[in-house]
C-alpha cells in the first residue's frame, strides 16, 4: 500500500535520528521527502541513500529553524520549487539537561529558539497553502517531558510544554477545516539526542531500560501520517503515568521525584 503516494512531506531535523528514518519510510511509500536540517552535507548523503534504495527523489534544504527570516525564505523556496506541503513534521529539537542552578542562559534560549519558535515559524509558513487547499497535516514532535517533567530538565520540559500548548491552540483554530493537527509525545529514544542533552551519561544510565527503539518510533510516526489522530503517546504506559501525575501530583512527585534526580 502506498497511501502517501506523491505527498509532499517536509521533515525538519531530518539529518539524523527519527527524522532520517522517517524520510526513508515515507520514500518507500511513494512520498516526496523534503528534508530540512542545518547540515546540507548530511542531508545530501541521506538523500543519496534514499534514491539508491527506493528510487525516490528528495528535496534538500539547509535551514536553522531558529532563524525566522531563513524559515520564511526556505518555505517560499519549497512552495516555488516543489509545490504545496501536504504534511509538515516539525521534528527539529534538542535538549540540555542540567539543574536550573547549573543551566546556562544560552542553552535555555537556544532550546526555546529551536524547540518552540522553530515549530511556530515553520507551521506559520506552511499553513497558508494548506488553508488555500483546505487540507494538510501538521505533526509537532513534543515529548512526554512536556507532560511529566523530571529533575534536570526544566528548560527542555518547559519548551516541550510550550509545544503542546501551541499545538492544542492551533488544533482549535483549525477545527472547522480539513487540516489535521497532531502531537507526537515520545519518552526517551535511543538516538544521538543524549550526546548533547546528557553529557555526563547519568540520565541515560537511569532511563536506559525505558528507552524507545528509534525504528519503531519512526514506523509509528509514519503510520500517523496515514491515519491521523490527535496524539501519539509513546510508550503508552508512560503517558498513563503523566495522566495520573496530573490527577495526583503530590503522590507522583513522591514516587518519581528522586528516581531521575541523579547527580
Amino acid at each position: 500500500m502506498r497511501e502517501l503516494e506523491n505527498k509532499n512531506i517536509v521533515i525538519t531535523g531530518a539529518s539524523s535520528g527519527i527524522g532520517e528514518k522517517i524520510a526513508m519510510l515515507i520514500a518507500e511509500k511513494g512520498a516526496r521527502p523534503i528534508l530540512i536540517a542545518r547540515s546540507v552535507d548530511k542531508l545530501e548523503k541521506i538523500s543519496g541513500r534514499i534514491k539508491k534504495e527506493t528510487g525516490a527523489d528528495c528535496f534538500v534544504y539547509s535551514l536553522d529553524v531558529s532563524d525566522i527570516e531563513q524559515v520564511k525564505k526556505v518555505f517560499k523556496q519549497i512552495r516555488e520549487e516543489v509545490g504545496p506541503i501536504d504534511v509538515l513534521l516539525n521534528n527539529a529539537g534538542f535538549g540540555v539537561f542540567d539543574t536550573l542552578q547549573d543551566a546556562k542562559y544560552a542553552d535555555l534560549e537556544n532550546m526555546f529558539a529551536v524547540n518552540v519558535m522553530g515549530v511556530i515559524a515553520c507551521t506559520k509558513e506552511a499553513l497558508p497553502s494548506m488553508l488555500e487547499r483546505n487540507k494538510g497535516h501538521i505533526i509537532n514532535v513534543a515529548s512526554q517531558a512536556g507532560k511529566l517533567a523530571t529533575p534536570k530538565s526544566s528548560g527542555y520540559a518547559a519548551s516541550k510544554h510550550a509545544v503542546l500548548g501551541f499545538t492544542n491552540s492551533i488544533r482549535l483554530e483549525l477545527m472547522n477545516t480539513n487540516i489535521r493537527v497532531s502531537t507526537v509525545n515520545p519518552g526517551p529514544i535511543e538516538t544521538n539526542f543524549f550526546a548533547i542533552a546528557d553529557k555526563s551519561g547519568n540520565y541515560v544510565k537511569n532511563v536506559k531500560k525505558y528507552m524507545l527503539n528509534a525504528d519503531e518510533v519512526a514506523e509509528k510516526v509514519t503510520k500517523l501520517m496515514i491515519r491521523p489522530k490527535r496524539e501519539l503517546n509513546l510508550p503508552w504506559w508512560m503517558n498513563t503515568g503523566s495522566v495520573l501525575y496530573n490527577l495526583f501530583p503530590s503522590i507522583g512527585e513522591k514516587l518519581f521525584g528522586n528516581k531521575f534526580n541523579m547527580k
